[in-house]
């Protein structure tokens, strides 16, 4: 009886494990009612980290548009769904870097969360912003737990030295070891804490060389909205964060 126990434990186990190699690595979502797609690279577990699916890029305008800038927007509630939606900036929110097939930039992580809460009613699939574990168990997947050598880090990541003080298309870089791309550098990433902080993570176009990658960390700071003339200040645009970006997570 033991030997027919640990038989179909083991029987039971291999045919797990087949049937999770036998999902798809990449996933391709789109948004209802557009043209836009996106691609999700899926994440093995790790130690503390149940496995999850994350955007190969940053999220692009293309896909932040029909949320910020499409019918219900404005600050008004959307016919098809019950989510406040962003106000509109004072200025260009893509700062003239680029707009298709760029990072969205200067959003704040309350409009990235209102982002994936929106999407996830559009898309009946649940989406949310990586955690810090999870990002970091990604970034140590994709490039290791050290700071990138140079050779690697200039083929990865756009940083001060390389990006001329502005953001690029996602996806010029070259791909890390997860499959991932701009993970470090581009732009700085939201992501949710355990305490509430407002961090990013990865780091971003104007960080030094030595400060892009797996161990960079940001916290929000005033600098970030200083010359937002509202009192309080927008909870949708950082008027002084063309770094700061977001990437998102879809729940299996």
């Amino acid at each position: 009886m033991n030997l027919y126990r640990l038989a179909r434990a083991t029987c039971l186990a291999v045919l797990t494990a087949s049937v999770a190699n036998a999902q798809p690595r990449v996933v391709t979502d789109s948004i209802p009612g557009t043209l836009v797609t996106f691609d999700l690279v899926r994440v093995p577990a790790g130690r503390d980290v149940a496995s999850f699916l994350i955007g190969r890029t940053e999220l692009t305008w293309d896909a932040y548009d029909p949320f910020a800038f499409g019918p219900g927007s404005g600050g008004s509630r959307g016919s098809a769904d019950a989510i406040s939606r962003p106000s509109r900036p004072y200025g260009a929110p893509d700062y003239g870097f680029g707009h298709a097939g760029f990072p969205a930039i200067s959003v704040t992580k309350e409009a990235a969360d209102a982002y994936c809460r929106w999407l996830s009613e559009r898309t009946g699939r649940r989406y949310r912003l990586p955690t810090e574990a999870e990002w970091v168990h990604a970034a140590q997947l994709a490039a290791g737990t050290k700071p990138l050598p140079r050779q690697r880090r200039d083929a990865l990541a756009w940083h001060r030295g390389n990006a001329a003080a502005k953001s690029h298309p996602s996806g010029r870089k070259a791909a890390d070891a997860l499959g991932l791309r701009d993970l470090f550098g581009n732009v700085a990433e939201w992501v949710t804490t355990t305490d509430g902080q407002l961090v990013t993570r990865g780091g971003s176009w104007r960080d030094a060389p030595g400060n892009v990658g797996p161990t960079a960390r940001a916290v929000q700071d005033d600098s970030w909205n200083e010359r937002d003339p509202q009192i309080p200040k927008s909870p949708w645009w950082l008027s002084d964060g063309p770094f700061v970006g977001f990437r998102i997570v879809r729940e299996p």
